[in-house]
């Protein structure tokens, strides 16, 4: 299409085109003026929108173009590092308006209108320099510290991200839900308690895979006549960076969806629009029904300064795109109106424009992230004497013997138990400690979960706490997200791994970054239960004996706890949940499915897989493996999960056999390694072994590996065995990829 442009049309910054248009717009303005309207009288006849709130919705229209424009020239001066606009969406201004500065704000990137408007619900903020310093990735910005681009704010409850295709709508409509659920566990808000939780999108977005299930999640609340108080506003600019939306397909999509209460209103007209998003909010707000509003928008100056869409776009087509601008119309309505002259509208639109430039100059001498200490202080604070005294704080006794039936029956007071068991008493405890602990997923109230480890948790905490969801993974850790932000402890269980990685992006682009993204003024801390890994007899297959784990290895600030015998999963779980109430930290607990009913360990009935429930004061620390048989170093074998009692029963051979003395390292602590410990454990290793039950190419055993060579022990024979690089097969042919006690029998046979 380029050859077909004109030699003089190439090149043309459409940017430049877009400013001069409005002083040539508002030059030529030949229309009659009114008389000029008081500040609360209409600022066009019949418009729901007075004068002086349309001067005001005028100014951030027009400071988010200007942010727009200045990001343009000043991106190739290398002082700016962001040029994602907002220009042709400043009427989500309107919504800023007319929402509260208290209702959490989930925003689209291009909400520049939104957050100039929103700035207004707090004296004394400036959405300009604010803005100026994000732009400039410097350290004192307040949203993210100079770590992302981000529309943020910790006073305006807008919660920051860098979701651009919608993976942050689970989470706004689970802070919605988490709104009502407050009330029923009579938990204190730190917002209103009716407030709505406010989600913005593109059109393009509305078709992804998260977005519906956002919307499906919503509606399937409703429907069962359940508060959501969510607004899904959709932008809708016609276009995804070069894929045009069908003409009349959001609105054919959304407005007779049950259960998502339809609205539209005309983002490129403030006089005409407000009434519409007025209506959208108060809906929202009274009814505490999920609300969809459809916002007119267009999209001009391209996706972002990187997209020249005069390579791809006709020139009648971008001149059609820029004769929508929002801008041009507000300044139409400003001049309409009386409330301004030509000359006026001009002082103030090069007014807002020298105010840009000149934030921007300052933000490009303020102090920048010079060191990687700084960038990651916020993705994982650990303060661990206060995780220690946090999860060494017990429930009062009279309080768990309420929980529990009595205070003969308190879990360690009773006989040594199975994992399952002792998991079960250590949820018990948890919930029984926080009252604003929540635990949901599928099938884990009446039914008590697959393997009836929540079993009688409902019963004893009732539906408020203890709730079943829809079969989704990705909306149960969006509710998760929600419940965090309003400051509960959110237990969500994902049924199996393999469903986890179906909603992974929840965890990895959402919750685990938002202390990284907002300098850790936000937290959601979590503890999410998952079963998973191999081994199971009699049912399995991929979707239940998956061993992959690499991509909870690759999240960033992430905790994964991976227990192999009940009581260090009781103690395990308080350090957890110590670690989400005081550092605020996002965690996994990773169950091994198999072990859960093991009782024995060498042979039937020998009951050396039970373990004593610890008393309540005793905690795990982060990071702290257990050893077997300490004082051997013939051969040490590092491992984890399934593959400790495994490595147990093939030590008793190998030291039959060889007559080597074997020392077994559960390792417990899967991410972050303890490296140190590793090491230590290697020292005097005369030969070492990882069994790892993850896959070959991507398990844990390659971070084990790497923490001895980085130690220095790169002499010491060797061996690894891990599992076979495939998906998991049904029945017995399972155990030919996974290692066995044979297989760890073998590899000792082999450093002999």
């Amino acid at each position: 299409m380029s050859s077909a442009i004109p030699a003089r049309m190439r090149g043309v910054n459409r940017a430049e085109i877009c400013d001069q248009n409005f002083s040539e717009f508002v030059r030529g303005w030949n229309g009659r003026a009114a008389a000029k309207p008081a500040a609360g009288e209409a600022v066009l006849p019949g418009s729901a929108l007075d004068a002086r709130g349309f001067v005001e919705l005028f100014e951030s229209q027009l400071i988010s173009r200007h942010l727009d424009l200045m990001a343009r020239v000043l991106r190739v001066q290398n002082k700016v590092f962001y040029t994602i606009g907002s220009s042709g969406h400043e009427g989500n201004a309107m919504v800023a308006r007319l929402t509260r500065h208290t209702d959490p704000a989930f925003l689209h990137y291009r909400s520049g209108g939104f957050m100039a408007e929103r700035f207004r619900k707090l004296p004394g903020m400036d959405p300009v320099m604010d803005s100026a310093l994000s732009f400039a990735a410097s350290a004192e910005d307040p949203a993210s510290g100079g770590r992302h681009k981000v529309w943020g704010s910790k006073p305006l409850w807008v919660l920051p991200q860098t979701s651009t295709i919608a993976s942050h709508l689970p989470k706004a409509l689970g802070t919605a839900i988490a709104i009502e659920q407050a009330k029923r566990i009579g938990h204190a808000l730190p917002i209103p308690d009716d407030s709505i939780a406010i989600c913005s999108f593109g059109d393009a977005s509305s078709n992804h895979a998260t977005a519906q299930t956002a919307f499906n999640a919503a509606a399937w609340t409703a429907y069962q006549k359940l508060p959501a108080p969510v607004l899904f506003v959709c932008e809708d600019n016609g276009i995804g960076i070069s894929v045009k939306t069908p003409d009349g397909w959001v609105g054919r999509n959304f407005r007779s969806r049950p259960d998502l209460d339809y609205f539209h209103a005309d983002g490129l007209d403030l006089a005409a629009g407000y009434a519409d998003v007025r209506r959208a909010v108060e809906h929202c707000r009274s009814t505490r029904r999920p609300t969809f509003l459809h916002l007119r928008t267009t999209r001009i100056m391209g996706h972002a300064g990187t997209d020249f869409e005069v390579e791809w776009r006709s020139i009648e087509e971008l001149c059609a795109v820029e004769a929508s601008d929002p801008l041009l119309r507000s300044a139409a309505i400003a001049l309409e109106s009386g409330l301004y002259s030509k000359d006026e509208l001009l002082e103030l639109y090069e007014a807002i424009r020298k105010r840009c430039f000149a934030a921007a100059e300052e933000a490009d001498r303020r102090p920048k992230l010079t060191t990687l200490e700084r960038v990651v202080a916020p993705l994982a604070p650990y303060t661990p004497q206060a995780v220690a005294r946090e999860a060494a704080r017990a429930a009062p006794e009279d309080r768990r013997a309420a929980v529990f039936g009595g205070a003969d029956k308190l879990p360690e007071k009773l006989p040594p138990r199975h994992l399952a068991i002792q998991i079960n008493n250590a949820l018990h405890d948890l919930l029984c400690k926080y009252p604003e602990a929540l635990l949901f997923g599928e099938d884990v109230a009446q039914k008590g979960g697959v393997y009836t480890v929540t079993k009688g948790l409902h019963k004893a905490f009732k539906g408020n706490r203890v709730f079943n969801t829809l079969l989704d993974e990705t909306t149960i850790l969006g509710l998760a997200q929600g419940y965090a932000n309003l400051g509960m402890l959110p237990l969500p269980e994902i049924q199996y791994l393999a469903y986890f990685h179906n909603a992974c992006d929840q965890i990895r682009g959402e919750a685990a970054s938002l202390q990284f993204f907002s300098n850790d003024q936000y937290r959601n801390p979590m503890v999410v239960r998952i079963a998973g890994l191999g081994y199971q007899r009699g049912f399995g297959g991929h979707f239940h004996n998956d061993n992959s784990i690499a991509a909870l290895r690759d999240i960033p600030g992430l905790v994964v706890g991976c227990p192999s015998r009940g009581d260090d999963a009781a103690t395990m779980l308080r350090t957890l949940a110590a670690l989400a109430k005081v550092d605020g930290r996002v965690s996994v607990f990773l169950e091994p499915i198999a072990l859960y009913m093991t009782k024995d360990l060498h042979e039937a009935g020998d009951g050396q897989w039970l373990f004593p429930y610890p008393a309540p004061g005793e905690a795990m620390p982060l990071g702290e493996g257990r050893v077997y048989n300490a004082k051997a170093d013939d051969l040490v074998v590092f491992t984890y999960g399934n593959g400790v009692p495994m490595s147990l029963r093939a030590a008793k051979r190998i030291e039959a056999e060889l007559h080597w003395k074997v020392r077994v390292v559960d390792l417990r602590w899967l991410v972050p390694l303890n490296e140190r410990f590793i090491a230590e454990q290697a020292r005097n290793a005369k030969r070492i072994l990882v069994v790892d039950e993850g896959r070959h190419s991507a398990g844990v055993g390659e971070g084990i590996v790497t923490a001895i060579a980085e130690a220095g022990y790169r002499a010491r024979p060797f061996q690894r065995v891990v599992g076979a690089d495939t998906y998991t097969p049904l029945a017995g042919a399972a155990f030919l990829v996974l290692p066995g006690e044979q297989d760890i029998v073998a590899a000792a046979q082999r450093l002999a």
